[in-house]
């Protein structure tokens, strides 16, 4: 908030046309938080891959690009996407940062303007809403329930069905 809110304000392309509080930020800001998940945990599985494996592809003449695109990657692969659906769920729940950079307005999203996530509408207004206006935020959370169950069972028909990640 201190620091990539008044870049933004301050990156010539966008001065006067934003106050920082966008949609852009909390991008950014998500990005930089959801990134360091992806990275370790993919990293863990890459590093589980068993030595043999790449001993052997070496073994049989290939290159070390293509014992990494071809034998270490695809061996990993459910490491990876497992990191992959951490960091997705972790950006989904990431409300406070969320509100803090985003502007918190309820506006059509705008890249540089201020704009409502669902998880903010629904951390602001669970505390005083009643009847419909409730109901309302239980459709918003039933609307993420049914996003992340989509994010899922595309993640687990990848790992399932054994889509390769190497292009063929």
């Amino acid at each position: 908030m201190l620091v990539i809110v008044p870049a933004i304000r301050k990156f010539p392309p966008f001065q006067g046309h934003t106050t920082g509080d966008s949609l852009l930020a909390a991008i950014l800001i998500l990005a930089i938080m959801v990134l360091p998940t992806i990275v370790n945990v993919s990293e863990t599985a890459l590093h589980a891959v068993p030595v043999s494996y790449r001993e052997a592809s070496l073994a049989l003449g290939a290159t070390q690009t293509t014992t990494i695109f071809k034998v270490t990657v695809p061996a990993a692969k459910s490491g990876i996407l497992s990191g992959v659906i951490l960091g997705v769920g972790r950006a989904i729940g990431e409300t406070m940062a969320v509100i803090m950079v985003a502007g918190n307005v309820p506006n059509m999203p705008n890249l540089l303007g201020s704009v409502r996530f669902l998880t903010t509408g629904i951390a602001m207004e669970m505390s005083y809403s009643s009847g419909l206006h409730r109901q309302a935020l239980f459709a918003i959370g039933l609307v993420l329930f049914v996003f992340i169950m989509i994010v899922n069972i595309s993640f687990t028909y990848i790992s399932k069905k054994g889509v390769q990640l190497d292009g063929n």
